[in-house]
């Protein structure tokens, strides 16, 4: 199979030259990423994980949810699976659309995916699950453990479109998430990022061995990465 070969800017050619491939400490990483020359677009900020997990055995699966500090610097579209009552409810909390069945038939018949988020009570979930096929493939389907299925609808879709942030492990054991913009000061995304590595750190698994960072960096969404020492 032949290499693909990733094309860089010049931009990001010479932030790779700055690059110390040494880890720092958090408030260091933060600091050389907001070093970095600077796009004309305002970057997220991003933390991965490399885990020492076995992403194939479902008791060491990570996913969960956090309300990070400072936000994320980015709304979110949410809509609601609930009954009649509390539709007015979670569209007044942000939901841009909200319904029970009806909902869920409109869903599956036009398939209808133009939205972010994907929030529940638990008794809706029943009806939800027909639309697997077209929520799962795409990360959208509802989740006890990932806080998407509550009996406070309003308050869950008001985090969610606030910025509320969701992450699981991918197929490799990794775990990206978002905390930030490059705009936000340091102190800001050093407060977003602790709080998302204590999140993580919590998460793991009694069955998992070893060390669990096995990686952390930090790096915005057009900048190399940076290694953190998160030890």
């Amino acid at each position: 199979m032949p290499v693909i070969e990733v094309k860089r800017s010049k931009r990001y050619k010479k932030a790779a030259e700055e690059f110390n491939p040494q880890p720092v400490a958090l408030e260091q990483g933060v600091a050389n990423v907001k070093a970095f020359t600077p796009t004309k677009f305002d970057q997220s900020v991003e933390l991965i994980f490399c885990l020492g997990i076995d992403a194939k055995q479902a008791d060491q699966a990570i996913r969960s949810s956090i309300s990070l500090p400072h936000g994320i610097g980015k709304s979110k579209r949410v809509v609601a699976f609930c009954p009649d009552h509390l539709v007015d409810a979670a569209k007044a909390a942000g939901a841009i659309k909200a319904g029970g069945q009806a909902l869920v038939a409109e869903i599956e018949k036009d398939n209808f995916t133009d939205f972010d988020v994907a929030i529940s009570t638990p008794d809706m979930m029943r009806f939800v699950g027909k639309l697997g096929k077209v929520l799962g493939p795409k990360g959208l389907m509802p989740s006890p453990k990932a806080g998407t299925v509550s009996a406070d609808i309003a308050k869950a879709v008001q985090e969610y479109a606030a910025g509320k942030v969701e992450f699981r492990n991918d197929k490799d054991g990794n775990v990206h998430t978002v905390v930030g913009k490059l705009s936000f000061s340091s102190e800001k995304l050093v407060d977003n990022a602790k709080a998302m590595i204590d999140t993580v750190r919590k998460l793991k698994p009694q069955t998992s061995k070893g060390a669990f960072f096995k990686k952390v960096v930090l790096k915005s969404s057009m900048s190399p990465a940076v290694y953190l020492n998160v030890q």
